[in-house]
């Protein structure tokens, strides 16, 4: 008997140091993140605006490889650090995706750049309050990301960077998922893929336990580490929306159908985390 409580007793230990380094290395990852921004914003990318010698497109496309190889990187340190572990599903999927809309769902803090780390040809629409953040306006004037200040020149820009060749990433709920609650979309991710006659690549972010979620602190830790893992969904072709006499009933009705979509990729990812509980419970009593 003491045997055992000394076991459970250390098992214990163990967590409690275990979750106190996550909470500090969070803090230290987010610190790296931040100064890394300004570092990048006086240094790499002023000098890619020497070397590419006026010629801009060239300039912002090497901007935003540097960016993504950065985000890759931070991605390793934060799986390095133990913060979290990370399982890319949909990398090999993506290879060949080109000019797309890709949606996800956005149930944590660091989904957009863990898409950004592998997508190919990212490009994204940021909130326009960022372009005013002192850590990141310089790396995101840099790569030409999109604003969503003005709709009417998104929309413009948006097909600007679809016919590139770029890959345009946009999270429908237009803010973090809250944890128990059914997802939301907002028209604006249906209107773009209709306005710019773009394919739908849809993708399903799943973090468990959840963590750094809206409303959340970055030091509240969950008590196991946390697994951000990106599954592929499918293709769609919003051709057959395109048909419909009026873009607003059109958009309405793609940003339902995806919504539904989207609830039922939920409902079954619920079901299937409670097997999986309900199986290590079994194990543990038995």
């Amino acid at each position: 008997m003491a045997q055992t409580a000394g076991v459970g007793m250390l098992v214990r230990l163990w967590k409690f140091i275990n979750r106190t380094w996550r909470r500090l290395a969070t803090g230290l990852c987010f610190a790296i993140f931040g100064i890394g921004g300004v570092i990048l914003s006086l240094t790499a990318l002023p000098a890619l605006k020497l070397i590419s010698a006026g010629n801009e497109e060239l300039r912002q496309a090497r901007a935003r490889r540097l960016v993504q190889l950065t985000f890759r990187w931070f991605i390793g340190v934060m799986k390095w650090t133990g913060v979290f572990n990370f399982d890319f599903k949909a990398v090999e999927q993506l290879k060949q995706v080109k000019g797309q809309v890709i949606i996800a769902n956005h149930p944590c803090l660091i989904d957009v750049v863990a898409l950004i780390s592998f997508v190919p040809n990212p490009d994204c629409v940021v909130k326009s309050h960022l372009w005013k953040n002192p850590f990141m306006k310089g790396v995101i004037k840099s790569t030409g990301y999109l604003s969503n200040e003005d709709p009417d020149e998104l929309v413009k820009d948006c097909q600007e960077s679809l016919e590139q060749g770029c890959n345009l990433i946009i999270f429908p709920e237009g803010t973090r998922t809250t944890p128990g609650e059914m997802i939301r979309f907002q028209r604006g991710a249906a209107h773009l893929a209709l306005r710019t006659k773009a394919k739908v690549t849809a993708l399903w972010v799943n973090c468990s336990p959840v963590t750094l979620i809206k409303n959340e602190m970055w030091y509240q830790a969950p008590k196991e580490k946390p697994t951000l893992s990106v599954h592929y969904l499918k293709e769609i072709d919003t051709q057959a929306y395109r048909d419909e006499e009026k873009l607003s009933i059109a958009a309405r009705h793609l940003t339902r159908d995806l919504q539904n979509f989207y609830e039922k990729v939920l409902e079954d990812d619920r079901q299937s985390e409670n097997r999986d509980q309900a199986v290590d419970y079994r194990v543990a009593g038995s």
